[in-house]
């Protein structure tokens, strides 16, 4: 809807707007607002983050850590760390102490202590129930309405989920019983001559699963629909009304089609006491609208859409931008509120099938929704008006004055489960362009905030990325690509059993030995035929791509690099296809599947871009002499691959030495032959010179030190066991006869990966941070947590929100698409770990052993407590699903545990300590820290991949200097000058 500045209906609009504005300002302010006359301490704290961006987010950062601080010496201290730089008269006053434990800083903690707590009162309506339903009943008093919302910790495991479940029923009880004493307000509980629910909640469909995951849409559907006919059937019996929330734009689509189903059953379709929401920031939320109202009419029985402006813009921002997917938000704030006023006009507009409630602080969004339902007759049951507890208090009572039905949402809880929420309302509160900030504290003119909204030209794509741009993980969270990858499964699934050979010199060549491959989640399921390759033509591969030599180290550093392009290409048109090979031959599950390729196509192009930067030659000239500085390319490159990235790591691994103008014999990890021979094929495709690109599956054991030992090899690049690849290093140190260089190692070789979660960490996000590191791909990454150092307040805590996380995780074999932990590689690592496993329980507490399926090379995730820093446990890399949690007394303790191993790998912290952080990033001795995040899934150019100690040795793949280990620095001078003269460019002729 395109409004014209001088139409009836604008002027209507304005009309009513400014009139908002007129009794907002001069009525009395509620409750909520009384108390802001006054300058306090909290208020000075909201004026400051309005007047300094970096202050704002350092001030935000203070405000989420607070709840979680146990001293008054603790929050002194953090006070200092986050805001002892700021230039603030009044705040640096505040902190003038020298000691956190002194009288001055417990006083400033107290202070600052109280300020937030009563900032927090603004946004929450209580701690409990008892404490909401006083404010409610201040609100009835008010002539507002309520919608009660449960603040809680993020549910992470299924006890969370039940416990959420069962805390709405009780407090659905809870409040039936009180409304029974509560007077009548017939301008919020009836309409057009018929009462109206007294009670309302709203609830959020993610939090009754906690595995809830669009791309296990079917299963995560059925478990969520089971719980809703639980709240709806307790709400008819209470007379409640209940309003299903939207969160993340990744649960938007299984959370309709999910509503809608439930709500199309006979038991719940005549229901119009439900609700649910639609987010006006979202791009595709005209399209969402239109299938609610044909849905709508197929029901038969209308339900409230909850229209909302949205609460995650910059989440989904940021989300989009990391993954390279399309935008689902609006760049600009007012191309939101321009498709907010068209939703709501076409929301109105359907009024006989779905009632609105307009959720908004935008005075003249809701002076739109006020004007149509005018100019349509809307009957007063069909829509209302919805605010925020504490937000815009006075335009609700300007609002609640002009007889509109105003309805409150009132979150309550505790405040370090409502932290989320409070942040969230400070961010919208002291953004530049909300309309509170811009017409209460900027006082900016009517005729500015009352103008129309201008819809942006952009469509959510070409987003600018500085810097390399990766290639895009497959967003599950749509249909499409859920789509592909299935039908992708069914199709591998019937080209299984093939025979893959070796290919030398650009020809497959046959032998007399084969190996099976055989999917680890089914073990009776042969992936393909591999063809072992003998010593002699191991032999062959080398003297090929000696040959080959002479001719690619001539060709451009272009010409290589466009080969590179091409095959990554190619994978990205293949995708799906590799995915599933990788998932049925190693049981890697999907969604991480689909990031081996995305790495490995990124390898291709970041690569042949580095080479390219390389390859122009550096010079340093002085009269009479030139000076030249460039890289050639070594020779022979043996490229030894590990299974557990089956496809993204030998890809990098082989690309890294092809860009850099070197040829390769290829030796798999026999566990994922069948992948290799994918990749090579991809190679072929892209046109790969004949011997350039030699694959070679064979048993290691009987060609591996061949090809380490043999003369011609310049080149050695190794991913896999400490012990294997110490053994490379020393055999590769030995001088071959005939050989007439010393071989470069590149080693990768694990690690024993730590986490440390400190007293101020955000509990949420490290359990799922954990469990994720630790158990995803069953733990068999080298990246894997295999270590939890928790401090010593937050231990118990941890422990026991950490093993209902991971009792949750489905287990069960990766081509499910719910399954979060699949098997293990073989039956020989299957045996290896539960040997570890019997061995641990000699020196720890087993608190999990999650269950598995009977078939299939599966191990329990196991978590170990009170594990000795010294044990085994917390020393030898097991190369499993099983944690060793730890217990610290303090930050030198859990840094010096963390350090204890003979591995640099990855590491992780979390925390909001400040100096905590500061600590880390000089202290923690590991290649690849990891803050506030998982320790796995590293990324090409943003996260380069290496350690240090026993971890390995060699530059950071995916990294700026990664190519340089594969190329010989030359130095060239040339003197220039001729008999006594030599051209001086700009001399005097």
């Amino acid at each position: 809807m395109v409004v014209q500045v001088g139409s009836a209906y604008e002027l209507k609009t304005r009309e009513i707007a400014q009139a908002i504005l007129v009794q907002g300002a001069r009525g009395e302010r509620s409750f909520l607002g009384a108390l802001r006359d006054q300058m306090r301490l909290d208020d000075k704290l909201m004026n400051w983050a309005m007047g300094n961006d970096s202050l704002r987010v350092q001030l935000f950062r203070f405000v989420d850590g607070l709840p979680s601080l146990r001293s008054k010496a603790e929050i002194a201290r953090h006070l200092q760390e986050y805001l002892g730089e700021a230039e603030v008269p009044g705040l640096k006053g505040l902190l003038n102490f020298s000691k956190p434990d002194s009288p001055t800083g417990q006083i400033a903690a107290t202070t600052v202590a109280t300020a937030v707590e009563t900032l927090a009162r603004r946004y929450i309506a209580g701690d409990n129930i008892q404490q909401a339903i006083k404010s409610i009943e201040r609100l009835r008093k008010e002539r507002m309405a309520f919608t009660l919302d449960l603040l809680g910790e993020a549910v992470i495991s299924e006890v969370e989920a039940e416990s959420y479940l069962n805390r709405y029923l009780d407090l659905m009880a809870q409040l039936a019983q009180a409304s029974k004493s509560w007077s009548r307000v017939p301008q919020i509980d009836e309409a057009d001559g018929e009462p109206l629910p007294l009670v309302q909640v709203s609830v959020k469909l993610s939090a009754f699963y906690s595995q809830f995951d669009a791309l296990d849409a079917a299963s995560s559907a059925a478990k969520v629909s089971e719980k809703i006919r639980i709240l709806l059937r307790r709400a008819r019996e209470l007379g409640t009304a209940v309003h299903f929330d939207m969160e993340q734009y990744a649960h938007k689509d299984l959370t309709l089609s999910t509503l809608k189903s439930v709500l199309l059953e006979d038991e719940f379709r005549t229901r119009t006491d439900v609700g649910l929401t639609l987010q006006g920031y979202l791009r595709d939320s005209q399209q969402d609208l239109e299938g609610l109202i044909t849905w709508a009419k197929e029901r038969g029985h209308p339900v409230t859409v909850r229209l909302v402006k949205g609460a995650y813009w910059d989440q989904e921002t940021i989300k989009a931008y990391q993954n390279g997917w399309w935008q689902p938000v609006f760049n600009q704030k007012s191309s939101t509120d321009a498709n907010y006023e068209a939703l709501t006009r076409r929301l109105l507009e359907n009024h006989e099938y779905l009632w609105a409630a307009i959720g908004s602080h935008n005075v003249r969004s809701l002076a739109v929704a006020i004007a149509t339902a005018q100019e349509l007759q809307i009957p007063k049951r069909r829509y209302e008006l919805q605010m925020l507890y504490g937000m815009g208090d006075k335009f609700a009572k300007a609002c609640v004055d002009m007889g509109q039905r105003v309805r409150i949402y009132c979150p309550y809880g505790e405040l370090i489960p409502g932290m989320g929420y409070l942040i969230r309302r400070l961010l919208e509160n002291t953004a530049n362009n909300s309309f509170l900030r811009r017409s209460v504290e900027e006082g900016r003119p009517s005729e500015e905030l009352l103008q129309p909204p201008v819809m942006e030209k952009t469509d959510g794509h070409g987003l600018q990325v500085v810097g390399f741009h990766g290639a895009a993980n497959s967003d599950f969270s749509q249909a499409q690509p859920r789509q592909l990858a299935e039908q992708a499964l069914a199709e591998v699934r019937a080209r299984l059993a093939q025979t893959y050979n070796p290919w030398i010199n650009g020809t497959a060549v046959t032998t007399a030995d084969h190996l099976d491959s055989v999917n680890p989640s089914k073990p009776e399921e042969i992936v393909g035929r591999v063809g072992l390759a003998s010593v002699e033509q191991a032999e062959a591969a080398v003297k090929a791509a000696k040959t080959a030599f002479t001719t690619w180290k001539q060709t451009s550093a272009t010409q290589r690099a466009d080969i590179l392009r091409k095959a990554a290409d190619l994978m990205e048109q293949r995708r799906q296809e590799l995915a599933a090979w990788i998932v049925l031959e190693v049981g890697k599950p999907l969604r991480e599947a689909d990031a081996d390729v995305s790495e490995a196509i990124d390898f291709c192009r970041f690569y042949g871009e580095e080479m390219e930067r390389l390859q122009a030659p550096r010079s340093r000239n002085v009269p009479g002499e030139t000076n030249e500085y460039h890289y050639q390319p070594r020779g022979v490159t043996l490229v030894i691959a590990p299974w557990n990235f089956p496809f993204a790591i030998p890809v990098g691994m082989c690309v890294a030495a092809l860009a850099a103008g070197n040829t390769v014999v290829f030796k798999p990890a026999e566990q994922s032959s069948v992948i290799a021979a994918k990749f090579n094929e991809v190679l072929q495709a892209a046109g790969i010179p004949s011997g350039v690109f030699n694959f070679l599956p064979g048993i290691g054991e009987e060609i591996g030190p061949r090809l380490v030992k043999h003369p011609d090899v310049h080149l050695i690049v190794f991913t896999g066991s400490q012990k294997v690849g110490c053994q490379i290093y020393a055999d590769a140190a030995v001088l071959q006869p005939g050989q007439k260089h010393l071989k470069r190692v590149i080693a990768e070789m694990g690690g024993k990966n730590a986490i440390i979660i400190d007293e101020s960490a955000d509990l949420d996000q490290a359990v799922v941070g954990v469990v994720q590191s630790a158990f995803g791909y069953a733990g068999q990454k080298c990246s894997a947590c295999s270590r939890a150092i928790v401090l010593e307040p937050v231990y118990d805590a941890f422990v026991t929100r950490l093993v209902e996380a991971t009792r949750s995780l489905n287990v069960g074999p990766a081509d499910q698409a719910g399954t979060k932990v699949g098997p293990v590689i073989d039956a020989e690592a299957q045996a290896r770990i539960q040997d570890y496993i019997s061995k641990g329980r000699l020196e720890a507490e087993v608190v999990l052993e999650a269950p598995v399926p009977e078939t299939g090379y599966f191990v329990k995730p196991t978590i170990f407590t009170g594990v000795k820093p010294d044990s085994m446990l917390a020393q030898e890399e097991i190369f499993g699903p099983v944690l060793a949690v730890i217990k610290a007394s303090s930050f030198d303790e859990a840094l010096q545990i963390a350090n204890g191993t003979d591995y640099g790998l990855t590491g992780g912290l979390y925390s909001r300590t400040p100096s905590h952080i500061a600590r880390a990033r000089a202290e923690f001795e590991v290649g690849n820290l990891y803050i506030n995040r998982g320790i796995t899934g590293a990324l090409v150019d943003r996260q380069p991949f290496g350690g240090f100690k026993l971890s390995g040795v060699g530059s950071k793949a995916g990294g700026p200097d990664y190519l340089l280990q594969f190329l010989e620095p030359r130095a060239i001078t040339e003197n220039t000058q001729r008999q006594g003269f030599a051209l001086i460019e700009g001399a005097d002729q």
